[in-house]
């Protein structure tokens, strides 16, 4: 009895055994359809297109900012130069105005009534100075007037 068993025991097995290798031998054997690699193809091929195309725009987008950083660059090198240049002249301006600030400071408070008298003088001499201003405006557009006419009349 115990032979038996292994008998049909080892049949099943090797049963077992061979439809595994059928199934085996027909998926490798298996063809896949031209249709389906054509359509995997064109997919990677499509995805490849649209990887280079990003790509390219990237590459487009930092071609410019490149640009821009070098003029940005170009400007604040040359801001930073002017700003090097012009700070002596600035110091010496404010070292001229505080000069100024302590001479003006150190008149005596005695000499006031001259102080508001030299106010005055001076308001006085810029109103006249605005009143020659406007006469000699009036004078130009008089005298521009006159050419227009003389060359409408030429």
């Amino acid at each position: 009895m115990r032979n038996n068993s292994l008998r049909d025991l080892f049949g099943a097995r090797q049963l077992v055994s061979d439809r595994v290798k059928r199934l085996i031998d027909y998926r490798i054997n298996e063809k896949i359809p031209l249709t389906r690699l054509e359509y995997h193809y064109e997919k990677v091929d499509r995805l490849a297109d649209e990887h280079r195309a990003s790509i390219n725009e990237l590459k487009q987008r930092v071609d410019d900012l490149t640009r821009q950083f070098d003029e940005i660059d170009r400007l604040q090198k040359w801001s930073a130069n002017e700003l090097e240049r012009i700070i002596p002249q600035v110091a010496a301006q404010e070292s001229q105005l505080e000069s100024l600030r302590e001479r003006i400071g150190a008149i005596p408070a005695s000499d006031q009534p001259q102080i508001d008298e030299a106010r005055s003088l001076i308001d006085e001499i810029r109103r006249e100075h605005a009143q020659v201003r406007v006469r000699l405006t009036a004078v130009a557009q008089y005298e521009d007037r006159l050419r227009q006419l003389e060359g409408r009349s030429e």
